[in-house]
């Protein structure tokens, strides 16, 4: 036999093996659906605010365990598991979910309700958790028929600076083994059940927060000539500010900067000695990101001081850009296509929201995908951050056996 002929031979076993493979999967993911919806309604009655998932982080501990899966604990309530397969030094593949809730009341009127008044699943990390539960098991089962190791990290805090993943990537979740890419899902309420979607390069917006106090002096509404209004001040300071963003930025790229809260005074006869501004600035480029930063000092503080007032400002630096890296979002799309069919597989739109995925990808390749759990003909739409959220759970079956999928058979 030539060479050429081994390696048609090698191909042909390796895709048989594949094709073994993804069956297996397949099988064992229905298989086990019913247990980790379960799961995910425990998870999503019980929810817990960022960097407080103490009983979240105790219940994944549980889970690792009873699968057999040897874990570490980090950033306090993280964990972090490791799965070897055959030649575990071969590669090493992180997949990572997140557990932590919002401060939102649940108006959703289903058995697995949050029991946490005012604290709720909405952005679906109970999802996000289930489904890494689900593949962790997947691959357990099959570590026999695939090479390298996979780190599971369940990380706290994606919902509040400075960001969970910053926290373990300090603590070195990215190290010992390390991993030589990671992969991340999050659930699209506009995306069909049984949809998938991918995106190479920019994905989602860098996230800072902005807090300014606009100081002037008070005094009588009906004298503002012995006063210096902080309220004028401050409105002059909202407008620029916009200008700021739209006369300097590239208008080929994507940023906005929205002011969402402003406070002063108490009554119709008084102007106050100051006034509280607060409000989000997003971009998708990191340099243009500390430029506008800059541009936002500067100009801040011309304007109020040239209207007699003081400025204090604070800007709170957030999450980075999440970037897919190119080649490694094509293998993934490849795989999902090949896994569920081309026609199950689309493109994720560019979103100026944030994640703080982002930190991960800014260390190692990251691929950032999208998992439909819309199906309008149950009434299951409403978007995530909303008080009536929710997912077709059929959802969770594709969810854990692609992440499986990708842990498995993805060359980095």
């Amino acid at each position: 036999m030539n060479s050429h002929q081994e390696s048609l031979q090698r191909c042909r076993f390796l895709y048989f093996c594949a094709s073994m493979l993804k069956d297996q999967i397949q099988l064992l993911a229905k298989k086990y659906k019913e247990e980790f919806i379960a799961v995910r309604h425990h998870l999503h009655a019980n929810p817990e605010l960022s960097y407080k998932e103490f009983e979240t982080s105790k219940f994944v501990q549980a889970k690792l365990q009873e699968f057999g899966i040897p874990f570490t604990v980090m950033a306090e309530t993280g964990v972090v598991g490791l799965i070897e397969g055959k030649n575990p030094s071969s590669k090493v593949i992180a997949l990572r979910a997140d557990m932590d809730a919002l401060p939102i009341l649940e108006e959703n009127d289903v058995p697995y309700k949050s029991k946490v008044d005012g604290v709720m699943h909405a952005c679906g990390h109970d999802v996000h958790t289930t489904c890494l539960l689900g593949a962790a098991k997947i691959l357990n089962d099959l570590k026999a028929e695939w090479e390298g190791t996979v780190k599971l990290i369940f990380q706290p805090g994606e919902e509040k600076n400075p960001g969970g993943a910053s926290i373990m990537i300090r603590e070195g979740v990215l190290e010992n083994p390390k991993p030589q890419c990671i992969f991340g899902l999050h659930v699209h309420p506009g995306l069909q059940l049984g949809q998938l979607s991918f995106r190479g390069g920019k994905v989602m917006a860098s996230a800072d927060e902005l807090y300014l106090t606009v100081k002037g002096k008070g005094g009588h509404a009906a004298a503002p000539h012995l006063a210096v209004d902080p309220i004028l001040i401050a409105s002059h300071l909202v407008v620029s500010l916009q200008q700021i963003i739209s006369r300097n930025r590239n208008p080929h790229n994507p940023s906005v900067l929205s002011i969402t809260a402003f406070n002063a005074g108490t009554t119709t006869n008084v102007i106050p000695n100051e006034v509280k501004i607060m409000g989000t600035f997003r971009a998708m480029d990191e340099q243009w990101r500390f430029e506008a930063h800059e541009l936002i000092r500067r100009n801040a503080k011309l304007l109020v001081e040239s209207m007699g007032g003081e400025l204090d400002l604070h800007i709170d630096v957030g999450y980075p850009t999440v970037y897919n890296n190119e080649a490694l979002n094509e293998k993934a799309k490849a795989k999902a296509a090949a896994f569920l069919g081309e026609a199950h597989v689309e493109e994720t739109e560019l979103r100026m929201g944030a994640e703080d995925f982002g930190y991960y990808s800014q260390v190692i390749p990251g691929c950032f995908f999208r998992l439909g759990v819309m199906n309008k003909e149950k009434g299951i739409s409403s978007g995530v951050h909303t008080p009536t959220f929710n997912i077709d759970e059929d959802a969770i079956e594709t969810g854990m056996a692609m992440m499986a999928w990708l842990g498995s058979t993805v060359e980095p």
